[in-house]
């Protein structure tokens, strides 16, 4: 009889098996496990929401840049209302090939047609579309960093909180399922939070960086049009 009491008392405050329960009931440290997988998790969803935003925002801006840009109207003007200021990356590689243009052409003498000045436009394009890619990747190397540890932050959550549990049943002397059930619960719970982080990580990671890819190479697509032009225009003057 004092046997079942013992028992009963023993389960009755590992019972609660809510996920505020399992936190609460948690050790020490599976719940430090926790708490930085839900930091984790949530600043994850902070950058995927923020990556979507801005990637629909560049390739909107970029279609209205390029749709101005070949609408044949005057590089000069579009230079004034959108190179020398750019707010978005088509726009600042736009602007630093036009810069560069045009500190070729005001010196005296130049040959425009020559390689390094092409070279010049060519690098200094290049150097533009590095920065602001290195601006829109931002943060992804904490995708992919979550993506590729979390798992193995909550197992190791799992590990540490099953060795708990043992050591609690093993000092009781008691392994009725109504003792074991809840610490194991508790335990799992951290790895099910490492896949929560984790998923959404490598799903958005895999997303953003082909979006990013391909932006890249629209980037890099608009710079030898561009460069072309120029150049035909530079033996006009010729």
């Amino acid at each position: 009889m004092d046997q079942t009491v013992n028992t009963a008392a023993l389960a009755a405050p590992a019972s609660n098996l809510s996920l505020w329960g399992l936190f609460t009931q948690a050790d020490i440290v599976v719940q430090l496990v926790m708490l930085i997988l839900l930091l984790a998790s949530v600043w994850v969803w902070t950058i995927i929401i923020e990556k979507t935003i801005t990637m629909r925002r560049v390739t909107r801006e970029a279609n209205a840049f390029e749709d101005s840009f070949w609408s044949g109207g005057s590089l000069d003007d579009l230079y004034n209302s959108e190179g020398a200021d750019p707010a978005h990356p088509i726009a600042a590689v736009f602007g630093a090939a036009m810069s560069e243009w045009k500190r070729s052409v005001r010196i005296a003498g130049l040959d425009v047609v020559n390689t390094a000045v092409k070279e010049r436009i060519d690098r200094a394009m290049n150097v533009t579309i590095m920065r602001e890619m290195d601006r829109l990747e931002r943060w992804m190397i904490f995708l992919a960093s979550v993506g590729a540890t979390a798992p193995f932050v909550g197992l190791f959550g799992t590990v540490w909180g099953i060795m708990h549990s043992f050591s609690a049943i093993a000092a009781m002397h008691n392994t009725d399922l109504a003792v074991v059930a809840p610490g194991i619960a508790e335990a799992l719970f951290a790895t099910a939070m490492g896949l929560v982080a984790a998923i959404p990580a490598v799903l958005a990671y895999n997303k953003i960086s082909n979006d990013l890819s391909r932006f890249a190479s629209r980037l890099e697509g608009f710079g030898s049009e561009f460069s072309a032009i120029l150049s035909r225009q530079a033996e006009e003057r010729k």
